[in-house]
């Protein structure tokens, strides 16, 4: 990376712009519902969701279901990212590249945390040192491994001393992981963070009852644009038909978690409006590489060879979303056409499992969450299986019980998804399958392979982006090649709103923007 100095809204011409330009959101309603200048008449917004929240400190949440309620809305980032994924300022108005490791960043003035803690350079540094702490013990921290030390300029200047240089650091600061927290509630009472969250966004949070809601309400002292209703409810209704009947008839606004089954009642609805984007995040069947007898690559191979994935994409999905060849999708940096899962082999999966020794009537458990679709695609896999002897027990849990259990290595084979935050590599690849990620950071397959941690430490510190690409293509290729999961779907993100309901919108992962939202009643 070339030395860069005064440049504002930073937009590196061989790294960060052909990362964003890999990124841009595109759908067939890929674009924010427009207002038409309908003034706002409703005061509460109200979201139903299939699952409740299981954390709410930016620090520990590794799931887009929790941060989706925080994101943007309680806690801020010092940049973000647009519509079209490209970094725009955020509690940092302007940013320079120093050199290739020294990112110094201008924060806004006048930002005060809900708790009335000013928001200056110290509490960038609060922030970013709890999460960089051992001891805390964040499954966040190695996302930012990179980053050496936090230096205090001045009030509104920081340093960002990195121990190499590193591309995306822009995208990484800008996901959820990168929440600026108050640093009073940093010192005084950190544990309360995982039920009170302190940020400096547009609404505050006012509770959560557990398994039912979480609400948030205006900020009326906002820094920035107030937000558009006075308080936000995002309501746990578990049922799909209960949810989808809540917004046509206008008891709910917004359902960010659609059933691809219900696509065409919607569409026939004179009440509900359909959203779609595509997104960053890949579906997979996913091994835990340390359970037999999945431990034995023989064994992850014959189920690879088994699984037919054309037909979960047409008859789970409905063709909703793509089918997928690596645990990157093509709007991800670092996606290679080229990756190649093993192919659909009945007599190739049957050779292995009788080399490995795996007698007919074989049991595993299958573990999902109890997203329908999800459920759907296991009970096709279980059908698949059986046409090679294998029995597979299908266990459906909560989604919150389904992270702690993945999170625990507790699981066999499971069906889940990486949603990308950032639309780079280095976010799937380090926290997919480096063995520094095992757990909460996102490798539930339990994966260890000293070549792919060099690849992908390689990879993370190359400048050169054609370089980047070359080396996540071979990495990907050795992933599939030793059948650590099987791609099924790339991502295409759906919500369903009331026809009231206007300005809100979906970004590439999946975090729903409400800034702009109107009801008219």
């Amino acid at each position: 990376m070339r030395v860069m100095k005064k440049m504002k809204h930073l937009f590196l011409a061989g790294s960060i712009a052909l990362l964003l330009a890999a990124c841009s959101t595109s759908g067939s309603s890929g674009t924010e519902k427009q207002t038409d200048g309908v003034e706002n008449t409703a005061e509460e917004l109200i979201v139903v969701r299939l699952s409740d929240a299981t954390n709410l400190d930016p620090h520990f949440i590794t799931d887009i279901p929790s941060a989706n309620i925080l994101y943007q809305k309680v806690y801020e980032t010092l940049v973000r990212p647009d519509e079209n994924f490209e970094i725009q300022p955020g509690l940092a108005k302007e940013w320079n590249v120093i050199d290739d490791t020294t990112w110094e960043f201008k924060l806004q003035e006048g930002v005060t945390f809900h708790d009335g803690t000013p928001f200056n350079a110290d509490a960038v540094k609060a922030t970013m040192d709890r999460l960089l702490d051992p001891a805390v013990g964040s499954p966040q921290r190695e996302k930012f491994s990179m980053i050496e030390e936090i230096e205090i300029v001045d009030e509104l200047t920081v340093r960002f001393h990195l121990s190499y240089p590193y591309a995306p650091l822009l995208s990484i600061l800008a996901s959820q992981e990168g929440s600026m927290i108050s640093p009073t509630a940093i010192t005084e009472n950190p544990e309360a963070l995982k039920e009170n969250p302190i940020g400096t966004g547009p609404y505050t949070f006012e509770k959560w009852i557990s398994g039912q809601e979480v609400s948030i309400v205006k900020n009326p002292d906002y820094w920035g644009e107030e937000a558009a209703v006075e308080r936000v409810v995002f309501k746990v209704v578990p049922e799909d038909a209960t949810r989808l009947a809540m917004i046509e008839t206008g008891e709910a606004h917004i359902n960010d978690q659609v059933p691809v089954t219900e696509i065409e009642r919607i569409e026939a609805s004179d009440t509900m409006e359909l959203y779609r984007t595509e997104g960053l995040a890949v579906e997979y069947l996913g091994f835990n590489v340390e359970k037999e007898p999945f431990d034995d690559l023989r064994v992850r191979q014959a189920i690879s060879h088994a699984i037919e994935r054309e037909a979960i994409i047409s008859g789970v999905y409905n063709d909703v979303g793509t089918l997928a060849n690596s645990a990157m999708s093509p709007k991800v940096f670092g996606y290679s056409e080229s990756s190649k899962p093993l192919a659909y082999d009945l007599n190739a999966a049957k050779k292995l499992l009788k080399e490995a020794g795996i007698e007919e009537g074989y049991k595993i458990s299958l573990l999902t969450s109890d997203r329908k679709e999800r459920i759907n695609m296991a009970e096709v896999i279980q059908s698949q299986l059986k046409g090679i002897g294998i029995d597979v027990e299908i266990q459906v849990m909560e989604y919150g019980a389904f992270i702690e259990m993945t999170n625990n290595g507790e699981h066999e084979m499971f069906i889940s998804g990486w949603g990308n935050a950032t639309g780079d590599g280095d976010y799937n690849q380090y926290n997919l399958f480096h063995s520094s990620s095992h757990g909460p950071a996102g490798n539930s397959f339990y994966y260890t392979n000293p070549e792919v941690d060099q690849l992908i430490e390689q990879a993370r510190q190359e400048t050169d982006q054609e370089e980047r690409k070359a080396l996540y293509e071979k990495v990907l290729q050795i992933e599939l090649d030793e059948a650590v999961y099987v791609p099924i779907r790339n991502y295409e993100h759906l919500a369903v709103s009331n026809k009231n309901v206007t300005g809100y919108w979906l970004n590439a992962s999946n975090y729903l923007m409400i800034e702009n939202v109107k009801i008219t009643e």
